[in-house]
């Protein structure tokens, strides 16, 4: 933290002498309104720390940091600052030591400065109370002349950057982190770069007032969180001033970031522009848009299987990740969706991308990382429509080891020593999350999401790790809310014809069933399951949702509670020459090898 907030000072040379170019809203808890001219002394004070910090910038520029212990007497952290500031101007001049040998012995230093610290009231603080009580908001440190008004724990921020890829007609979301404040808090003021262009057109900008300094002028329409850079942008980069803020409108220090590289031109017409003409608008109040999606992780994108054998079809540079990030945010952005299933998110996409950008767009996101692997699952919910009272996510082999829920399970499976090792190996997780309508809370959804074992021999696992999930799902949904209608998503690695999509959509499942030994008659596991719930595919079946170059078949499904919910409509697939443009997926239209299904609910 206190590297992060010396090199914001360093990096805001502007910021030295003048406030922040954004108005600060009055009744912001501070002496701001009072005293507006006055520098600032940003004080961090975290009870659970040892330390606090002092950051203030003297006359002469030289930015001053220090680290004193909270429970120090303030005396002795006054002194530390009179000696500091008085060595700012013995260091103007960067001499060799003889030289400043010689002149120190020519002309004495000045003495340090006078330091003093007031209170709000104007009174002087006594020198013997500890630094924590000290340095409350509002007080006044006087060095010397100079005064500085202290802000104790304003809002910063931690961390602030840019996509490396920027597609002219996609969104662009910084990655940001905020201490003492938030994301949806701040203020956001975005540049591009200016155009070469003759001087007289330089000064005509300057005069409208939109020039930045640096030779970066106002984006048009850049005062949101997220910036959608269009055509005439490509070529340039953009910058991003972001200055930090919380729900009381009280605003920190302000923080720039340029993008490493300039807008380039997006890919044409993608795959999900004309499913987007259907999910314009978010639903109204009864209605549940519900996604699912597997987003194909970066860890599987980009190894040597997958760009020769798995997707040779696929230009490397739409393989790369940034890349497919940006086709990702502008196909889940225009979905406005209210609830998001994801599979195969790694775990840095859904910190550093997918869950900063869908936050800018209404959605509060949640995480569930596989046992041993950097990917996992990734549901979001619309926060207008939705709280979320509480979380249920299991690790599916370790909810049959350790579980009262699957002793039965566990029985049928003793006999079958091999199967039962296959199932513990697998690191498939199902997230369970129980929302209540912010219209209605007599309204609660459990959202379940999932994905299931991929092998194509591995049917059988598969129908055991559906009946841990389901058996899972029954007890948040009948002992701990009862009678809450499930949403239940994911990849199901499963085709309509397999046994899993029959023993989830029928209830049951004979122990004759073929799916029991589909990794050979040696490894065969006979045993009957069932479930309580009554559960219909919301997407029907369609011919596919996966589709690359040596297989295409329907394994993803969104599975809705028949008894409470209906399906109002279900969003159409693309067509197949849209999916074939480019022979398969994923492609430069395309950031998966999956295809996301998208319905509307409604509550009977």
């Amino acid at each position: 933290m206190w590297r992060l907030l010396r090199g914001t000072l360093r990096a805001l040379p502007g910021l030295r002498r003048r406030r922040p170019p954004q108005p600060r809203p009055s009744g912001s808890g501070s002496a701001s309104g009072a005293l507006p001219a006055m520098e600032r002394a940003v004080v961090r004070c975290v009870p659970a720390e040892p330390k606090l910090s002092v950051s203030f910038v003297l006359g002469d520029g030289s930015a001053r940091h220090m680290q004193r212990d909270q429970a120090e007497p303030l005396g002795r952290a006054l002194a530390r600052i009179a000696n500091n500031a008085g060595k700012g101007h013995a260091k103007a001049a960067k001499k060799s030591k003889k030289a400043r040998a010689e002149a120190e012995a020519a002309v004495p230093p000045p003495p340090p400065p006078a330091v003093c610290l007031f209170s709000q009231d104007g009174e002087a603080v006594a020198e013997d109370v500890p630094n924590a009580e000290a340095w409350q908001d509002g007080a006044v440190l006087q060095i010397g002349e100079a005064r500085y008004r202290v802000e104790r724990n304003p809002p910063a921020l931690t961390e602030l950057q840019l996509p490396r890829s920027l597609l002219a007609g996609f969104p662009v979301c910084p990655k940001l982190r905020a201490e003492f404040g938030s994301p949806r808090d701040c203020l956001f003021r975005w540049y591009q770069e200016q155009k070469a262009e003759p001087a007289v057109g330089t000064a005509a900008a300057a005069a409208a007032g939109g020039e930045a300094p640096g030779g970066w002028v106002e984006a048009p329409g850049g005062a949101e969180r997220v910036f959608t850079p269009s055509n005439a942008h490509i070529g340039l980069r953009l910058k991003l001033v972001c200055t930090p803020g919380n729900g009381q409108r009280r605003y920190g220090l302000p923080r720039e970031v340029e993008s490493s590289g300039p807008v380039e031109a997006g890919p044409g017409a993608c795959t999900f522009d004309a499913r987007h003409l259907y999910t314009k608008k978010v639903t109204g109040p009864g209605l549940i848009r519900t996604v699912t999606y597997n987003v194909l992780a970066d860890v599987y994108a980009q190894t040597e299987l997958s760009r020769t054998v798995l997707y040779p079809y696929c230009a490397p540079y739409s393989l790369e990740l940034d890349y497919r990030q940006n086709l990702l945010k502008k196909e889940l952005a225009g979905y406005s969706a209210d609830i998001i299933c994801l599979q195969e998110v790694d775990k840095s996409v859904f910190a550093d991308s997918l869950g900063p950008a869908l936050d800018a767009f209404g959605l509060e996101g949640l995480f569930k990382i596989k046992e041993k692997q950097h990917e996992g699952l990734a549901t979001f919910y619309r926060r207008d429509k939705f709280s979320l009272l509480s979380q249920h996510d299991i690790a599916l082999n370790q909810a049959l080891l350790e579980d009262s829920l699957h002793k039965e399970l566990r029985d049928k499976l003793a006999p079958y020593p091999e199967v039962q090792e296959k199932v513990h190996q697998r690191s498939s997780v199902l997230q369970v999350s129980v929302l209540q309508s912010t219209n209605d809370s007599s309204r609660k959804i459990c959202v379940a999401n999932t994905h299931l074992y991929w092998h194509p021999k591995g049917g059988n696992i598969r129908l055991i790790q559906a009946a841990i999930a389901l058996s899972h799902i029954r007890h948040v949904t009948h002992d701990i809310y009862p009678s809450t209608p499930v949403i239940f998503c994911g990849d199901f690695n499963s085709t309509p014809s397999s046994g899993a999509y029959s023993f989830i959509s029928c209830g049951s499942i004979a122990e004759e069933h073929e799916d029991w030994g589909s990794n050979g008659e040696e490894q065969r596991c006979t045993m009957s399951l069932a479930h309580p719930f009554r559960l219909k595919s919301a997407c029907g079946e369609p011919a596919y949702t996966n589709y690359v170059g040596g297989f295409h078949g329907c394994l993803d499904y969104i599975f809705i509670d028949a008894n409470a919910l209906e399906v109002e409509q279900v969003i159409p697939l693309p067509s197949h020459e849209e999916v074939t443009t480019h022979q398969a997926l994923p492609s430069v239209s395309h950031p998966s090898d999956h295809i996301a299904l998208i319905c509307d609910l409604k509550w009977k």
